[in-house]
This record gives structure tokens, C-alpha cells and sequence, in this order.
């Protein structure tokens, strides 16, 4: 049986991603990977360099750790760097470098634009509250508590395990499932009776690889069936469409 909030009757707890879920900052990531990849692309192999693109972001670098990313695109491309250290400066050609170049991308860009939040996603979250139901969330950035914050969304949220408290704790990001098995966990919910809701492909390993109770995809770029095949068990296009009505 379904609850009111598109959700069985099972669930007690709902785990959210941050971007591409709760603020439109996905679309942000993405220009900031690409043009961090393409100045490096460029650099090494010239004009006649292979660009970034949409398919490599959602294949090799959405929803993972910002380091995880830049590992699994260079190896895409067959490119090996020096590891170098969390404490990289951005013009450093190293993965941690390079990361941290995109971080500053990505700051810069947010800076100038803001955080949107997803309204649809605001109103399900008051609606799950208002249900009863406890709410975390789980986000690789390290930068998670500043983006609720500026969306003024951080009291929506029982727990928050993000990029800074899963390096605290050496939590390996997604696909792996830990970090949404430790907002389970800090909820005091098994994750059999907990909620994923996600973006991304990696994002969906997770949940399915966590035996999540319930995991909903959220198709903000046209990959409904990529988000099936990954594991979701319903895929929306926003969260209104589940209902959020408490």
C-alpha cells in the first residue's frame, strides 16, 4: 500500500540528495566539470582535444565524490595523474587539483547565480515532516550546509551527511551505498524502511545496492529508463507528482 506521499505504507524515512533533487545546482556541477576538463583537455592534447561531455558527466562524475570523479573520467580517457593531496592548489595537475579547480568553478559560478531551490521538492519536504516521517541529507559536496543555508532549507533535515562528514567519518561516496546507510543509521531507521530520492545514476546504485525500502529517480535531463535500469523503483520528473499532500 502507498501513503499519500506516493511512498509505502513501510517507510518512515525519507534520504535526499542535494543537487539535482533539492536545488537546481546539478546543471551548475555540470558547466563547472566541463570547463574545468576542457581547459585540462586542452592543455594535453590541443585544439584537437575530445570536449567533455553531458554522457561523460552522467556516467563518470555525477553524483560521486568530487575526487571519485576526476579519477573516474581521466581513466576514461585512459589518462593517469599523481593523487597529490586534499590541500592542492587548483592550478596543480594532480587529482585533488583538479577537483579543487572545479570546486572553485563551481563557487564562482554560484556566487554570481545563486542557489534555486525545487519548490515542488520544498513543498514534499514539508509534507513529509508534517507526516511524521524524519528526513536527512546525503550529498557528496562539501559544500552542503552553505547551499541550504543560502535556500534557508537546513532546518528541513534531521541529520546531513555530506562531503565533510563522510570524509570525518572515511565513508567511501557513491555508487557505494554508505553515506545513505549512515543517514539510516543516525535517523535510527533501517534502511529497508527508509526512502532514497536521487538524480543520478550513481546516486540509484546506491539505493539499490543498500536494499533500500523505496528509491525514486528524478528525471531532470531525459534519463528516465537510464534511472529505471539503475534501480529506481519510480521515476518523476519533480516530487509534486507523488503527491505531498501529509
Amino acid at each position: 500500500m502507498t501513503t499519500q506521499l506516493g511512498l509505502p505504507d513501510t517507510i518512515q524515512a525519507c534520504l535526499f540528495d542535494l543537487d539535482g533533487v533539492v536545488t537546481r545546482t546539478a546543471v551548475v556541477h555540470a558547466a563547472a566539470w566541463k570547463e574545468m576538463f576542457d581547459a585540462f583537455l586542452r592543455a594535453r592534447d590541443g585544439d584537437s582535444f575530445r570536449p567533455f561531455s553531458d554522457d561523460d558527466y552522467g556516467q563518470y562524475v555525477d553524483g560521486r565524490p568530487r575526487a571519485d570523479g576526476v579519477r573516474s573520467f581521466l581513466a576514461s580517457r585512459g589518462i593517469e595523474l599523481a593523487e597529490g593531496t586534499p590541500d592542492d592548489p587548483p592550478d596543480a595537475e594532480t587529482v585533488h587539483g583538479l577537483g579543487n579547480r572545479k570546486n572553485e568553478l563551481l563557487l564562482e559560478r554560484i556566487r554570481t547565480d545563486g542557489v534555486e531551490a525545487y519548490e515542488g521538492t520544498l513543498r514534499y519536504l514539508d509534507a513529509v515532516r508534517a507526516a511524521g516521517l524524519r528526513t536527512a541529507i546525503v550529498s557528496s559536496s562539501a559544500n552542503t550546509r552553505d547551499v541550504l543555508r543560502s535556500i534557508h532549507a537546513e532546518d528541513l533535515f534531521d541529520v546531513r551527511i555530506d562531503g565533510v562528514v563522510a570524509a570525518e567519518r572515511g565513508l567511501p561516496g557513491k555508487p557505494r551505498p554508505d553515506t545513505f546507510l549512515a543517514a539510516a543509521r543516525d535517523l535510527g531507521v533501517e534502511p529497508s524502511r527508509a526512502a532514497v530520492f536521487e538524480d543520478a545514476l550513481a546516486g540509484m546504485d546506491a539505493g539499490r545496492s543498500g536494499h533500500f525500502g523505496y528509491v525514486v529517480g528524478l528525471d531532470r535531463v531525459g534519463q528516465t529508463d537510464a534511472l529505471y535500469a539503475h534501480g529506481a523503483d519510480v521515476v518523476v520528473k519533480d516530487l509534486d507528482e507523488l503527491g505531498g499532500q501529509a
